[in-house]
């Protein structure tokens, strides 16, 4: 099984006449096979991916044409938000942005926006979905990945790759690999991503990589520490940044005591976390786990 993605899924890409757009979109056909379409305004009719996927001028009428459940948005920042609410709109499921940059005052519309709505919003600013040999929805490599009983969640595109790959040095595979990306406000967090991983029967433990600011990583040991019997392995990362400051990420500056590296890691080993202090540790720290399990 898989959460948010599987062999089924019918993605659209939306900005797939752009260079990025139709880059990634190939990549993600390759990969799976599974991407039906694409939309850009005005470009309707025309075909995308040297003539292998038709494109519409909405998402309504990719829904209604091919049936997309899936979006995957690579739209420049000033439009980005309305190009989710579009998805929304047509009843896409799940929507996937990849753009970095949206403004926080049109994530805050949107936020609420999909609160009346059924769809689920993965990102913005996050590298997307992956679940291993039957759907790529981003910009993970796929090849570094293997089908497997391992959930991944992270708010980093690279410590979700390196996660990846302490994974499969240990001969694990994972369920699905879920970016979700590191922005203030982002559609999708932790705990509900637990939540899903819980309830998947294919999945057998998580590993949630994290990093300093926000109280995101707090929340979701605090769910875990009550509503997930399945192992967690937990990672933050940002241990040597100097409270103020902000690394990388929009959202990762700390402003509060509880945002430091040191205080979240505290509080998540204190909710029944394998936490590491290095993403080295990983794979063996989830095998271990699932040894005790099974022991």
């Amino acid at each position: 099984m898989a959460i948010l993605v599987n062999k089924d899924s019918k993605i659209i890409v939306q900005g797939i006449t752009g260079s990025e757009g139709s880059f990634h979109a190939g990549q993600c056909l390759e990969y799976a096979g599974n991407v039906v379409g694409g939309v850009t305004p005005g470009k309707g009719g025309q075909m995308a991916l040297d003539g292998k996927v038709p494109v519409f001028n909405s998402c309504k009428e990719a829904r209604e044409k091919v049936g997309a459940n899936v979006s995957l948005i690579f739209v420049p920042p000033p439009f980005a938000a309305d190009a989710i609410m579009e998805a929304a709109d047509a009843g896409i499921e799940v929507i996937v942005c990849i753009t970095e940059g949206i403004p926080v005052d049109d994530m805050t519309k949107v936020y609420a926006y999909l609160q009346t709505k059924n769809s689920r919003l993965i990102g913005p600013n996050c590298p997307g979905l992956l679940t291993p040999d039957e759907a790529k929805v981003g910009i993970m490599p796929g090849f570094i990945a293997k089908k497997g009983r391992v959930g991944v969640i992270s708010k980093s595109g690279t410590l979700t790759y390196e996660a990846v790959h302490q994974l499969c040095s240990v001969g694990l595979g994972q369920s699905t690999c879920v970016g979700i990306g590191g922005d203030p406000i982002i559609g999708t967090k932790m705990a509900e991503l637990l939540e899903m991983f819980e309830n998947d029967p294919e999945t057998d433990a998580i590993v949630m990589i994290g990093e300093i600011g926000g109280s995101m990583e707090i929340e979701a040991a605090n769910y875990a520490k009550h509503n997930v019997n399945k192992p967690v392995i937990g990672f933050i990362a940002g241990e040597t940044a100097p409270p103020g400051r902000r690394m990388g990420h929009a959202g990762a500056i700390v402003s509060g005591a509880d945002e430091s590296a040191a205080a979240k890691k505290k509080i998540m080993r204190e909710c029944g976390l394998h936490v590491v202090d290095s993403p080295a540790d990983i794979g063996k720290t989830v095998k271990e786990a699932l040894a005790a399990v099974t022991a």
